[in-house]
């Protein structure tokens, strides 16, 4: 797939550095302030293809069972389509249902509560704290990986979104089910809405992503010294 934005994918190197870094690891840093986003939205968006401000907004009540198959519904950008993407179950190994649980006896409505909006958006202060801000390193830059690369091309946090695009496409032209790809991102084929595949062959195009680190776990995050 092609880049976008002058943005690119993640490479396989780059996404262990991520998902083994600080955030998954045993320690914390220093005058760090985690936050339960900070764990959880990497993850999120390599495994639904999402954008910062679609995580932002999911509710609990936007995680549905269908037809024995666990979704998010996405339904809160207006420059893509509405869609449920299946719930991976690498995000269940990390701890998701827990997670929910939390939230739910924390009285919150929203899954990601403690991530804050500025201007009703909340992909700034995801920016910030993933690829930095002047002088101040983001995530990114902790992992030892830089914003532009030789090329000029850019990571960010929706570089993510492009890792899910590259693995989803494969998946779905092995399937035969193609129009599955652009359903989960949330595009239209030749000016057209696309129909929602059966949950079944969302899912078997969603199982194939690969699992960067098997350890991710969000009460190991809770349990950094």
């Amino acid at each position: 797939m092609k880049s976008h934005f002058g943005r690119r994918a993640f490479t396989h190197m780059e996404l262990y550095s991520l998902f083994n870094g600080y955030i998954y690891g045993d320690e914390k840093l220093k005058r760090e302030q985690p936050k339960h986003w900070h764990f959880w939205l990497p993850l999120l968006a390599y495994y639904t293809g999402a954008y910062s401000d679609e995580l932002g907004n999911l509710t609990l009540t936007d995680i549905k069972k269908v037809e024995l198959t666990h979704t998010f519904n996405f339904a809160t950008n207006g420059k893509i389509q509405p869609r449920f993407v299946p719930i991976h179950t690498a995000l269940w190994h990390a701890g998701l249902e827990d997670y929910i649980q939390y939230v739910k006896n924390q009285g919150h409505e929203r899954l990601l509560f403690d991530l804050p909006s500025k201007s009703g958006r909340y992909s700034e202060k995801v920016r910030i704290w993933f690829s930095g801000e002047g002088k101040r390193l983001g995530y990114l830059q902790r992992c030892g990986l830089p914003n532009v690369d030789q090329q000029g091309l850019k990571t960010a946090i929706s570089s993510l979104r492009l890792n899910f695009e590259q693995q989803v496409y494969i998946s779905a032209i092995q399937s035969g089910q193609r129009s599955a790809m652009s359903y989960l991102l949330g595009l239209k084929e030749d000016g057209q809405v696309v129909s929602k595949p059966a949950y079944d062959t969302l899912q078997k195009v969603i199982m194939p992503l690969r699992v960067i680190n098997t350890k991710v776990n969000w009460q190991r995050f809770l349990e950094r010294h």
